[in-house]
């Protein structure tokens, strides 16, 4: 065997008769469950409120608009926002409560975070990011997806599939609207403003800089409204938050943020 490997010559053409060779294809991603569960979420929650998020308050010492609409969520819902750079997430996640960020999982491209095993497990565990394909079909994305908000997780989604290359706003795939038509979940429309200079595509690491986070109302989609249609209802939101005054239709009145912000009453059935 060892004089055939050194007298085969390794760089010549391969034979016209032998099949052609076949694109190595990987092992699929895990939907990385192990994650969601204790002690994880414990150690997540000690690594992002010891560092991710003193790191980005530190660093952006972001603003943040509409926090009341995500301070009190009676059910799960799905986060889409602009993405223009890898400071996203965290900054997504430093505009939640703690209630909502410990239930909240995060679309991570599976092509670009999970190609090496060990990232992936590493951005999974200060993120709690699962698998999302930017190139499968409708029913690929939402598979995975409905299950974890059928669970009761929170969704961060960018609908733009990746990252601004100049940091506007690309137009949004149709899937959030898919995937909020097929289980009914409400989506929270957010816009962040500075993160492309923050961190924009190709730089390793992030500089000091002001950034906004814009939260606006949940939205539902409606009975005789299709999902692309409801996907373009919620791209004109986000790109209505970009704005710099403050946009009431979006974002609510006064007296609607006012309600928001009020904590939801207990309602206990009453003992016979």
């Amino acid at each position: 065997m060892s004089r055939v490997r050194r007298d085969w010559h390794w760089d010549t053409p391969r034979p016209r008769t032998w099949p052609e060779q076949g694109a190595v294809v990987p092992a699929p991603p895990t939907d990385l469950g192990w994650a969601r569960v204790e002690p994880v979420r414990s150690i997540r929650y000690l690594i992002q409120r010891v560092l991710l998020l003193p790191f980005t308050e530190a660093m952006v010492h972001p603003k943040i608009e509409g926090r009341e609409w995500v301070r009190e969520l009676a059910r799960p819902v799905i986060f889409a926002a602009n993405h223009s750079s890898h400071a996203d997430t965290s900054l997504i996640l430093h505009s939640l409560t703690d209630t909502a960020r410990d239930r909240t999982v995060v679309a991570a491209a599976a092509d670009y975070w999970f190609k090496h095993p060990i990232l992936g497990n590493i951005v999974s565990l200060f993120l709690n990011t699962f698998p999302f394909s930017r190139t499968g079909g409708a029913q690929a994305q939402l598979h995975s997806s409905s299950q974890l908000l059928k669970s009761g997780w929170n969704l961060v989604l960018f609908p733009e599939g990746s990252r601004s290359p100049d940091g506007r706003i690309q137009e949004f795939k149709p899937g959030v609207g898919h995937l909020a038509k097929e289980t009914g979940t409400p989506v929270v429309p957010m816009h962040i403003r500075g993160a492309y200079q923050v961190m924009p595509r190709g730089q390793k690491l992030p500089l000091p800089g002001p950034v906004r986070v814009r939260i606006g109302k949940p939205m539902t989609v409606q009975a005789a409204e299709g999902s692309r249609e409801f996907t373009a209802r919620v791209e004109k939101a986000v790109r209505t938050l970009a704005a710099e005054k403050r946009q009431p239709d979006i974002q609510g009145t006064w007296v609607e943020r006012w309600k928001a912000s009020k904590p939801r009453e207990l309602r206990y059935e009453s003992e016979n």
